[in-house]
């Protein structure tokens, strides 16, 4: 699971927007328009990432369909560490490149 953390957070193209979902969805479920407002992004953006944490098996939904609230899968919830050591590492990593 590291490997695919890695990999969907540090090593993709919207791999920032991925982590704040799942960072979101650690706190609590919310459907897609939920994360649109709370994250500041455009819908189809939100359910393009959602649709790559479900694919990797990080996140899952009760239903499918407008309005389904997504939640962390357990073995996503069992490897948020993992994640919370790479976004770590990816926050300093930008701060670095920003000076």
């Amino acid at each position: 699971m590291k490997q695919v953390l890695w990999w969907l957070i540090a090593g993709s193209r919207g791999g920032i927007n991925r982590a704040r979902i799942i960072h979101l969805l650690h706190l609590r479920p919310y459907n897609a328009n939920q994360m649109t407002q709370m994250l500041n992004l455009d819908y189809k953006t939100v359910r393009h990432h959602l649709d790559v944490l479900k694919k990797h098996k990080m996140i899952k939904s009760m239903e499918e369909g407008y309005g389904s609230m997504y939640f962390l899968t357990e073995r996503m919830e069992a490897s948020y560490n993992d994640f919370m050591e790479i976004w770590a590492h990816v926050e300093s990593a930008a701060k670095t490149m920003e000076e």
